[in-house]
């Protein structure tokens, strides 16, 4: 399947490309714009200083970390991060140095702008 897309090849002039002829090497993504992210950590550090950290990588223009569930051992935290140009690999490697794992990616925004997810009637 071919698509017309805002073209990611600098020198190129196709506008129009095939999933199977990207080398995701080669890919010039767009930028990520938000990423919402189920993290599993250990009690220390703490989600003020985990924010701290994710705060600081380039990129990022702020951060927000929700603690969802406590045991005797771990936090489960939802973290939201905005920014212009949020590098993932940056942010899971801050998350991993940190002891913690993502568990899941739960949202990604990317492109020129943040869309915003409306809601729909099977939302109801």
């Amino acid at each position: 399947m071919a698509v017309k897309v805002n073209n990611p090849f600098p020198g190129t002039n196709n506008q129009f490309i095939s999933w199977s002829d990207i080398k995701l090497e080669e890919f010039n993504m767009s930028e990520i714009k938000r990423l919402v992210l189920d993290v599993l950590k250990p009690h220390h550090p703490s989600i003020i200083d985990l924010a701290g950290r994710l705060s600081v990588v380039e990129g990022v223009s702020g951060v927000n970390c929700t603690l969802d569930e406590v045991d005797q051992e771990t936090e489960s935290i939802k973290i939201t991060i905005e920014g212009a140009a949020i590098n993932y690999e940056d942010v899971e490697e801050v998350i991993i140095d940190s002891g913690a794992v993502i568990h899941s990616v739960d949202s990604v925004s990317a492109g020129k702008k943040l869309v915003e997810e409306v809601e729909t009637p099977q939302d109801r």
